[in-house]
C-alpha cells in the first residue's frame, strides 16, 4: 500500500495548495460586496469568466502533453525546453496581437476598455508559468508547488484588502501623504486587477529558475506530437470551462438588463459554498494525474485505478452530505450579505454536479494513458452543448436555476459517457455496486436534510452520523492500510 500512501500524501499537499488559497478567497466575497454595488460585482464576475476561458486557450493542452512526454521521452530536458519555447512564443504573439486590437477585443468580450490591458498582461503572465508549475509536479515537488501557489493568493488577497479597505482610509486621514497620491475614487475594479497582476508577476519571478536549463533546443517532431496530443485536451478544457463559467455570460445576455448582474451576483456568491467539492476534486486530480501516467506500464494498473476511484467516491460522498447538512452555517461564514441567500437552493445541485465531475476525472484515465484524448474532447463537447442548450432555453423562465440544472446534467452525462467508452477501450474493474451504494445514500440523505427537513441542523447531523458509521463499518480496514503507516515496513 506504499504507493497509495505516497499518492494521498501528495494529494494532501496539492490540496493544501488549492484549498487554502480558495478558502482565503472567500474573504473577497464580503469584501467586494461591501465596497462595490451589485452591478460592479457582477462585472468582475463576468471578466473572471473570460479569464478562465482564455487561460485554457493559451495553454492549448501543453500541460497534459508535458506530463505525457516527460514520462515517456528519454531526454526530459528536451521536453522541458520545447514546451517552454512553444508557450513563450505563443504567449508573446497573443500579447502583441491583443494589445494591437485591444479596443476591438474589449468590444467583443463586452469588457470596459479601461480593464482590457490588465486582462491581457495577467493572461500572459499566467500562461508563462504553466510549464514551470507542471515541471514541479512531474518532479514530485508538491511542497514548493504549494508554497508558491499559496504565496500568490496571499499577495493577491493582501493587496485587495490594502487597495479596497485600507487605502481609502489612509488617504482620507492623511490628505498630504503618498496614499492620497495613489488613491483614486471609483477605481475598485482596477485595483482588483492590479492586485492580480502583481501577484502573477511575483509568481513568475519565483519560478524563474525553471527557465534556466543546461541547453535550449526545440524539437519540431516532439512539438508536433505534443500539440496533436494537447489540442484535444484544449478543446476538452474549453468545454469544461464553458460548463463552469459560461452560464454567467449567458445569464448576462438572456436575463433582462435591469436584473442580470444582480442575479449573477447572487448565483455566483452561493456557488462559492459548493466550491468545497470542487476543491476536493481538484486536489485529488492534481495528485492522481502524475500517478496515472507514471504507473500506466506497471503490472495490472487497472486494479489500482479502480481502487483510487473507489476511495474518491467514499470521501466525496461524505463531503457531499457534510456540505449540504451545514450549508446554512457555511452561508453565514462565506456569504455575509443576506441579499444573496435567495440563491441558496442551487447549492446541493452544484455540489452534486461537482461530485460527478470529480468522478469523471477519475474515469478519464482510460483515454489519457491510451493516447485517445480525442474522446475527452468529444465527451466534453457533449457536456458543453448540453450546458448551452439548457441555459439558452430555460434561463429566460427560471433564471439561474437553469444554470444549476444545466451544470448537473452536463457533468452527469460526461461521467456516464466516459464510463461507457472506457469499458470498451480500456476496461477497469470498478466496483459499481459500492460506488452506486455510497452515491445513492449520500444523495438521498442530502435531499432529506436540505429539502425535507429544511436544513434543520439536528436532523442533518443525525443523517451525517449514520452515514459516517456506515462508511466506518465498511471501509475501516482499507482506510487504515492507506493512512496508517505499517511499522514493520518502516524498519
Amino acid at each position: 500500500m506504499s504507493l497509495f500512501q505516497k499518492l494521498f500524501k501528495q494529494t494532501f499537499i496539492y490540496g493544501l495548495a488549492t484549498v487554502l488559497p480558495r478558502m482565503l478567497s472567500f474573504i473577497l466575497v464580503p469584501l467586494y460586496t461591501k465596497v462595490m454595488p451589485p452591478g460592479s460585482y457582477g462585472e468582475v464576475t463576468l471578466i473572471f469568466a473570460w479569464f478562465a476561458i482564455f487561460n485554457v486557450i493559451l495553454a492549448y493542452g501543453m500541460e497534459t502533453a508535458f506530463f505525457r512526454y516527460y514520462n515517456s521521452e528519454a531526454n526530459r530536458t528536451k521536453v522541458v525546453s520545447t514546451s517552454l519555447i512553444s508557450l513563450g512564443a505563443t504567449t508573446f504573439l497573443f500579447t502583441l496581437v491583443a494589445l494591437l486590437f485591444q479596443n476591438e477585443l474589449a468590444l467583443l468580450l463586452n469588457i470596459d476598455q479601461q480593464y482590457i490591458q490588465y486582462v491581457i498582461y495577467i493572461l500572459a503572465l499566467d500562461a508563462l508559468a504553466i510549464v514551470p508549475f507542471a515541471w514541479l509536479r512531474a518532479r514530485q515537488k508538491p511542497k514548493r508547488y504549494a508554497i508558491i501557489k499559496i504565496l500568490n493568493v496571499a499577495v493577491n488577497l493582501g493587496l485587495n484588502v490594502f487597495f479596497l479597505l485600507l487605502l481609502p482610509k489612509l488617504a482620507q486621514e492623511s490628505p498630504d501623504s503618498i496614499f492620497q497620491t495613489i488613491y483614486k475614487t471609483d477605481f475598485q475594479i482596477s485595483y482588483i486587477f492590479i492586485s492580480n497582476l502583481i501577484a502573477s508577476g511575483l509568481t513568475l519571478l519565483l519560478m524563474g529558475r525553471s527557465f534556466i536549463l543546461p541547453s535550449y533546443s526545440f524539437d519540431r517532431a516532439l512539438w508536433s506530437k505534443m500539440v496533436r496530443y494537447g489540442l484535444p485536451v484544449m478543446i476538452a478544457g474549453i468545454a469544461f470551462t464553458i460548463n463552469e463559467v459560461f452560464d454567467r455570460i449567458m445569464l448576462s445576455e438572456l436575463l433582462p438588463a435591469a436584473i442580470a448582474k444582480s442575479e449573477i451576483g447572487k448565483y455566483s456568491a452561493c456557488y462559492k459554498i459548493a466550491l468545497f467539492m470542487t476543491l476536493f476534486a481538484t486536489a485529488f486530480r492534481l495528485g492522481i494525474e502524475p500517478f496515472f501516467f507514471s504507473h500506466s506500464k506497471s503490472e495490472n494498473p487497472q486494479k489500482a485505478y479502480a481502487q483510487i476511484t473507489n476511495y474518491f467516491v467514499v470521501l466525496g460522498s461524505v463531503l457531499l452530505l457534510a456540505v449540504v447538512v451545514f450549508a446554512d452555517l457555511l452561508k453565514q461564514l462565506i456569504v455575509l450579505n443576506s441579499d444573496y441567500w435567495e440563491a441558496m437552493p442551487v447549492v446541493p445541485i452544484i455540489i452534486l454536479a461537482s461530485f460527478c465531475l470529480g468522478i469523471y476525472h477519475n474515469l478519464s484515465v482510460w483515454y489519457k494513458v491510451t493516447d485517445r484524448t480525442r474522446f475527452g474532447a468529444y465527451i466534453s463537447i457533449v457536456g458543453a452543448v448540453i450546458t448551452i442548450v439548457i441555459n439558452y432555453f430555460f434561463i429566460p423562465t427560471i433564471g439561474y436555476y437553469a444554470s444549476a440544472y444545466a451544470t448537473l446534467t452536463a457533468y452527469a452525462s460526461m461521467m456516464i459517457l466516459s464510463f461507457y467508452f472506457g469499458r470498451k477501450y480500456y476496461p477497469i474493474p470498478y466496483n459499481l455496486r459500492k460506488i452506486g451504494f455510497y452515491m445513492g445514500i449520500s444523495i438521498v440523505f442530502s435531499a432529506l436534510s436540505f429539502y425535507v427537513f429544511k436544513g434543520n441542523i439536528y436532523a442533518g447531523s443525525f443523517l451525517l452520523l449514520v452515514f459516517l458509521l456506515v462508511v466506518y463499518k465498511m471501509e475501516f480496514d482499507v482506510l487504515k492500510r492507506i493512512f496508517v503507516k505499517n511499522e514493520d515496513k518502516d524498519h
